[in-house]
This record gives C-alpha cells, sequence and structure tokens, in this order.
C-alpha cells in the first residue's frame, strides 16, 4: 500500500515538475514574443505553442492590448503627419505676403513722410522682418521633421566648419563683447556627414550662444569628434536647460525666436547618425554634439 501511495505521489509530483516547466517556457515565450512586437514596426501577433488554457487567455489579452496599441500609434502617426503638413503648409502660405509687406515698406521709405510716420514705418518693418524669419524658421522646422530634405553624406571636415561658422558669426558675436576662443586639435577630424546639414546644426548652435551667453564663448572640437559649445548663462537653471531641445520652448532673454533652433539641430544631427546633449553646472550652459567614427 505504501508502494501504491509513494508511486502516486511521484507520479503527481512528476506532472506538476512537468506542469510547471511547460509554464515557464511559456512566460518566457510571451515576454519574448511581446518584447519583439514592441520593438518591431509589425502587424503580427503572438503565437503560442502551450496547450496550457491559461497561458492561452493571457496571450488572447495581450494580443488585444497590441492590436489597440497599434491603432492608437497608427493615429497618432497620422495625426502627426497631418499636424506636419499643416504646419507646412501655412508656413509657406505666410511667406507670399510678408515678402510682399516687407517689399511695399521698403517702397514706402523712399516717400516724403513726417519723423513720426518714419519711425511707426521702420518698427513695422523691423516687426514684418522678425515676423518673416521666425516664418522662415517654422518652414525649414516642419520639412526636417517630415524627412523631405535629403541628406547627403560626404566627407567632411570637422576643423574646416567649425571655422567657417565661427567666422560666420564673429561680427555678431563680437558686437555683443563676445570674443569666442575656438579649440581644435592639430589632426583633422573628418566625418560622413551632409554639408549643409551640418552647417546648419553649427549655425544653431552659435545662435543659441548668441542668445545666453554672459559674454564668453569656448568652442572645443576633439579628436573624438565632439564639439563643444560653453559659455556662461546665469539667466539659465538646470530645469530650463532640460528643455531647450523642446519644441518651441523660448526664454524672455530669447525673445523673437521660435524655440526651435536646437530642435531643428538636434533632428539634423540624429539625422546624421550624431546626437546633442546640453549640460548646465556651476553656472555654465555646455552644448555638446557628437559625430562618433
Amino acid at each position: 500500500m505504501a508502494y501504491i501511495v509513494c508511486a502516486i505521489l511521484a507520479v503527481t509530483a512528476l506532472a506538476l515538475g512537468l506542469k510547471v516547466l511547460a509554464t515557464r517556457r511559456a512566460v518566457r515565450q510571451i515576454i519574448r514574443e511581446l518584447s519583439e512586437k514592441l520593438s518591431e514596426d509589425t502587424n503580427t501577433l503572438i503565437s503560442l505553442s502551450t496547450s496550457d488554457r491559461e497561458m492561452r487567455r493571457l496571450g488572447a489579452a495581450l494580443n488585444r492590448q497590441l492590436r489597440t496599441l497599434r491603432e492608437e500609434r497608427l493615429r497618432y502617426r497620422q495625426g502627426d503627419r497631418e499636424l506636419k503638413d499643416a504646419v507646412t503648409n501655412v508656413s509657406h502660405d505666410l511667406r507670399t505676403p510678408l515678402t510682399a509687406i516687407c517689399g511695399y515698406l521698403d517702397m514706402l521709405r523712399t516717400e516724403p513722410m513726417s519723423g513720426d510716420a518714419r519711425r511707426y514705418v521702420d518698427r513695422i518693418a523691423e516687426r514684418a522682418g522678425a515676423m518673416k524669419a521666425l516664418t522662415e524658421e517654422l518652414f525649414r522646422y516642419s520639412v526636417v521633421l517630415s524627412d523631405r530634405e535629403e541628406l547627403t553624406p560626404e566627407s567632411v571636415d570637422l576643423n574646416a566648419a567649425v571655422e567657417q561658422s565661427a567666422a560666420g558669426f564673429y561680427a555678431a558675436l563680437t558686437a555683443r563683447g563676445i570674443e569666442p576662443d575656438i579649440r581644435m586639435p592639430e589632426e583633422h577630424v573628418i566625418r560622413a556627414l551632409d554639408r549643409a546639414a551640418l552647417s546648419r546644426v553649427l549655425s544653431n548652435l552659435f545662435s543659441n550662444a548668441l542668445k545666453y551667453s554672459d559674454g564668453d564663448l569656448t568652442v572645443t572640437l576633439t579628436a573624438a569628434g565632439q564639439i563643444a559649445f560653453s559659455n556662461g548663462a546665469r539667466d539659465l537653471d538646470p530645469v530650463q536647460v532640460g528643455r531647450l531641445f523642446d519644441r518651441f520652448f523660448t526664454l524672455e532673454s530669447a525673445r523673437g525666436s521660435t524655440g526651435l533652433g536646437l530642435a531643428i539641430a538636434r533632428t539634423l544631427a540624429e539625422r546624421m547618425g550624431g546626437s546633442i546633449t546640453a549640460n548646465f553646472r556651476d553656472g555654465r550652459l555646455t552644448v555638446t554634439v557628437a559625430f562618433p567614427q
């Protein structure tokens, strides 16, 4: 009798052990397939080889959630695409009338007018020009985001690119009392990048320094392909620095800006395989763009 009881217990233990192993295998399969479905842009669902009813119910529930997630993702992508197209169209439609306004204001300046009238015209022209510049920036951002701007990688000398960009901003920097300190390695740092996109990235970083610098700017290029823009920025704090790359984020000290400059720089840098980060420490802002080998 005792032998029969022991045999039954052994069979039961074996059955339970096999059940546990099968359940663990099914759980691992669910985890693996769920990770794949979430990371890949695919319409396939979780497929289980187990015959366990509860595991199959779990798989079916996860598949329902996957279907819902994909529907929401599709709606988001469609809405995001429509928003980008709307921004592109609106900014494009604004460019023509703004150009006409600026042209008529230039013609108006040639007409005789009182001192007050001329001052008002100058103020209108100033604001119209600023609005035109903002519209151009918005249009550029919408084009960059839509991936309609094809990038053509070619061999680019980062040393020369930094020098050229610094030369282009030298007058604006010195007008603000900023004497840029440019530091580069002796060897030339070569990367396969789109020349125009790189120029845009560097221009936006120099423009950012113009907005936030307390009167100094150090630009350092390393042999590893990192370009760091460092300057004192007492008006900033860590929370604001953390939002510098957010679309449309601006500060009072940056009036007249769309808040898109760094967002455009980050998008272009990432499309070229690089990255941009911002760090704020001891009152100094450091924005670093990196293009690894």
